[in-house]
């Protein structure tokens, strides 16, 4: 699994003109890619490493300050472009494959105390953010 996790002040998801996710305080966004292999194990690692991960303001985690984040599945993180201008996706795990896995992240975060918004799998989503420092960070486990 991979993810993109960018410290933000706010964030938000839109779906058809809808607010299907959003955070009005500083946390975390993550856009999370799944690929073949991946299994719930990943999922649950990688759900720990965000809750932990040291990248808010004063060296703080979400777990140290009950910080919100917005989970967003993002296939694109899988996406190779290093031969010629057109991406390929086939290390991309397919919808029914990878968005069990991306419930996993967010179903464990929950468990683990998070306050967890959500995009809309397989949607065309608008995504906006205010990223804070700005701080980004690709995530593999």
């Amino acid at each position: 699994m991979r993810a993109v996790v960018q410290r933000v002040s706010t964030a938000s998801v839109v779906v058809d003109g809808e607010t299907v996710g959003a955070i009005d305080e500083p946390g975390l966004l993550v856009l999370v890619g799944v690929t073949h292999p991946d299994t719930p194990a990943e999922a649950r690692k990688l759900a720990a490493k965000l809750w932990g991960l040291r990248i808010l303001h004063g060296e703080k985690s979400c777990s140290d300050v009950s910080a919100p984040l917005l989970v967003i599945s993002q296939f694109t993180l899988y996406g190779d472009a290093r031969k010629g201008r057109r991406p390929t996706w086939q290390a991309a795990a397919p919808g029914p494959v990878a968005e069990p896995l991306v419930d996993a992240v967010v179903d464990e975060l929950r468990a683990l105390g998070a306050h967890v918004e959500t995009g809309r799998f397989g949607a065309d989503m608008k995504v906006s953010l205010v990223n804070d420092g700005p701080i980004t960070l690709v995530v593999d486990v």
